[in-house]
């Protein structure tokens, strides 16, 4: 089943409003890790379900209740359930997407306003917190709808949606309604599901279009220490009293090495070493430590030898220290000891490790480390939120689908990656509905996702529209 010309020249003649309504997702702060921002992720659910509305997609907003985050309860945004299509001759695919961002303010190094989409004219740079994570996959879907509603084409394929606004805290909320959807049988949203394709990830470089096929879980940790009532003065108290702060650092640097190595013990032996044939995978791939120094903007890699550093991201565990809540922060040198500090971290977990497993090994451990320092401060380690990694079949039609639209669209074949981020709805959607998941993504691997200027390129954005269309065209092709 070709892809209609008439669609491919649709979304270049259309590239410069396309752009502009990624603009007008991105002006909503949709951060969903921070409370005062939740009026505006909800804001953000209800223009993205007026869009699907105004394309033809039924929808549903779906409410998933309360969480406490922070001490404080909060509603959890809508996830949108949405459908348009019902031929029965059809394959249906289900499209998942987040509409909430990462945090972020000019403060922390941006370039530009975050939360302004700011068109790089010279490089094709559209920069702006959400533009490749995740809001412009999902204006890219919203194109291929576009395109076909105004040009009068017929879908290849029956299309469920679900977009969900809590990816970057934890998902709260979605897995149990996807549980519970699908035990509704043919009153589901789900019913008849025959794959699910996901744009939530990146290529490897700025060359060379990929799919994923695994990606790595993750437990992320906040470790809290508190002692005095309050905060004290350090020219009063300092050297007479157990600092939160000194025992605080003194753990975190017992977690992990400079060269990566996770010091929790059994964490590391749970990964088995890699063989020849999985090596090979690695060795082909279009990827070099340059193209990580490039992405990273430093010459900083842990190794210098490629199938290490590309393992490092794909198949091998991680550890990393996120931040530390509670202590000064800011200008000045304000002589204060810190009454309570918490410090985050995360370890991103491979198979075959999961978050039951790793859980009790990192309390173990931390407890034991803080009870060698004879504090008297009080210790808490809390599992914020946590999900296990996820492989798939890259022999199954859903990928051949897709490489046959990335040949398409970008002359050439994609990559076959496993990718580090985690993204735990793929493993609760390829279990519940029993059906083969893809990751197709759009942007590219300097794109900056959760970093300062995030952006995605404009050739991206425009190609990345035409290749999820393709694809629909692909999979409504294959009598698998």
């Amino acid at each position: 089943m070709a892809t209609p010309s008439q669609f491919l020249k649709f979304v270049d003649d259309n590239a410069d409003r396309f752009i502009k309504r990624l603009g007008e997702a991105v002006a909503i702060p949709s951060v969903s890790g921070d409370g005062k921002y939740r009026p505006e992720v909800f804001r953000m659910s209800a223009w993205l379900d007026g869009q699907l509305q105004s394309l033809g997609v039924t929808t549903k907003l779906v409410d998933l209740g309360k969480h406490v985050m922070d001490d404080q309860e909060l509603p959890l945004p809508p996830a949108i359930l949405g459908r348009i299509g019902d031929d029965p001759k059809k394959k249906t695919v289900l499209i998942y997407g987040h509409y909430d961002v990462q945090p972020a303010q000019k403060s922390d190094g941006w370039d530009t306003e975050p939360f302004t989409l700011v068109v790089d004219e010279k490089t094709g740079k559209l920069i702006g917190r959400g533009s490749t994570d995740d809001k412009g996959p999902i204006l890219g879907w919203l194109n291929v709808l576009e395109a076909h509603k105004t040009l009068g084409l017929e879908l290849p394929v029956n299309l469920r949606f679900c977009f969900e606004g809590m990816e970057e805290n934890g998902s709260e909320g979605l897995d149990d309604l996807i549980k519970t959807e699908v035990t509704k049988g043919k009153e589901s949203w789900f019913d008849g599901v025959d794959c699910v394709c996901i744009s939530d990830n990146y290529w490897l470089n700025s060359r060379t279009p990929c799919l994923t096929y695994g990606l790595r879980g993750l437990v992320y940790f906040k470790l809290t220490i508190s002692g005095p009532a309050r905060d004290l003065h350090s020219g009063v108290f300092g050297r007479m009293v157990h600092e939160p702060m000194t025992d605080l650092i003194t753990i975190m640097g017992k977690l992990v090495t400079p060269d990566g190595t996770i010091l929790v013990p059994g964490v590391e032996d749970m990964v088995p070493s890699a063989q020849d044939d999985e090596i090979a995978i690695y060795e082909k791939l279009d990827y070099s430590v340059k193209d990580v120094e490039d992405a990273v903007g430093a010459p900083i890699t842990l190794s210098q030898d490629k199938v290490s550093v590309i393992m490092g991201r794909m198949r091998l565990p991680s550890l990393s220290l996120h931040g530390i809540e509670g202590a000064f922060y800011g200008p000045g040198a304000k002589t204060v000891i810190p009454a309570s500090v918490s410090g985050k971290f995360s370890i991103r977990i491979v198979p075959p490790q999961t978050p039951e497993a790793i859980e009790p090994l990192v309390k173990k451990y931390v407890e034991q480390e803080f009870a060698k320092l004879n504090s008297k401060n009080k210790l808490k380690i809390e599992n914020l939120h946590d999900g296990r990694p996820w492989l798939a079949d890259h022999r199954h039609w859903n990928y051949e689908a897709a490489i046959r639209a990335t040949e398409a669209v970008y002359k050439r074949s994609p990559d076959l990656t496993r990718e580090g981020g985690s993204i735990p709805v793929t493993l609760t959607f390829a279990e519940s509905l029993g059906v083969n998941v893809l990751l197709l993504p759009m942007g590219r691997g300097d794109d900056g996702a959760h970093s300062t200027n995030e952006k995605i390129d404009r050739s991206n954005f425009i190609e990345g529209s035409k290749l999820l269309g393709t694809y629909l065209y692909e999979v409504g092709a294959i009598k698998a």
